[in-house]
């Protein structure tokens, strides 16, 4: 089993599918992420407000994996956007984790009615240059965040992390992503749960008829939009399930059937919604 790599538009790569670790709780992590790791996961995704860096650190260094073998991706709380604090906030995150350097830092909001994301990519920047981050993203921003960014510095985020599952795709932030050469991250990318996917007849249709679970169609969905995705569990079967989905491919027809599942309206949001969440 191979995950693709994905090539950033700063050179650098990314595995496409990783292991997500947000509500995981810090108790569970350094075990979760250790049978991550064990099972073939090179791709560890977590933030600050996770509260479970130290975890996932230990869970590296106990595995043995070798660190230019890793894909580490953690998070610019909303509280730590001014001043020097994106400096501090990374500094704290790496003590935590371990590690010298992460491979992806993001602003994990755009807090607009602080209206500071702007000088937090600033500062971002400045900390991919310093070394300390080899590639630089945001999270759920929407189009006119990119813009502004974009627009203020010349530097495109080289992902934007947002919810994006089959009930909520984004299409506008897709589109402009796609034409900006910036990637697309899933979270949420099952709806967490909080609406009958798996019994979506686009998805039970197609995991019988591929003989694989509904989480693996919809998984695989991701991947073959070209989206990067990290599902998270804290069960080892699941874990390995989620991993095992490279031995099927959906048809055009399912992949469309499972896309005329967004109502378009915006009504399947499962998460905050990024002008609201400050």
């Amino acid at each position: 089993m191979t995950v693709p790599q994905i090539t950033l538009n700063d050179g650098s790569t990314i595995p496409q599918l990783g292991y997500g670790t947000f509500k995981v709780p810090p108790a569970d992590t350094r075990r979760a992420v250790s049978e991550a790791l064990e099972l073939g996961y090179r791709h560890i995704d977590t933030a600050a407000i996770y509260g479970n860096e130290e975890g996932v650190g230990q869970a590296i260094a106990d595995s043995g994996v070798s660190r230019d073998e890793l894909f580490v991706t953690t998070k610019l709380w909303n509280d730590r956007h001014d001043g020097d604090e994106p400096r501090k906030a990374l500094q704290e995150s790496l003590a935590k984790l371990g590690l010298d350097q992460v491979d992806l830092y993001l602003v994990h909001w755009p807090t607009p009615a602080k209206d500071n994301y702007l000088h937090a990519w600033t500062q971002l920047i400045k900390l991919r240059e310093a070394g300390l981050a080899r590639s630089i993203g945001v999270s759920n921003f929407l189009v006119p965040h990119l813009e502004k960014i974009v627009t203020a510095t010349g530097v495109a985020p080289v992902v934007d992390q947002i919810e994006l599952h089959p009930a909520y795709q984004q299409r506008d932030v897709t589109d402009w992503a796609g034409a900006h050469d910036v990637r697309i991250e899933s979270w949420g990318p099952l709806g967490q749960g909080k609406y009958d996917l798996f019994g979506a007849a686009a998805v039970a249709e197609a995991a019988a008829a591929h003989g694989v679970a509904p989480a693996q169609v919809v998984l695989r969905w991701h991947l073959q939009h070209g989206f990067i995705v990290f599902p998270k569990s804290v069960h080892r079967e699941r874990l390995a399930q989620n991993l095992d989905v490279f031995g099927f491919e959906l048809t055009d027809a399912e992949v469309a059937a499972i896309d005329a599942l967004d109502p378009s309206d915006g009504s399947g949001r499962v998460g905050s919604h990024p002008e609201e969440f400050n």
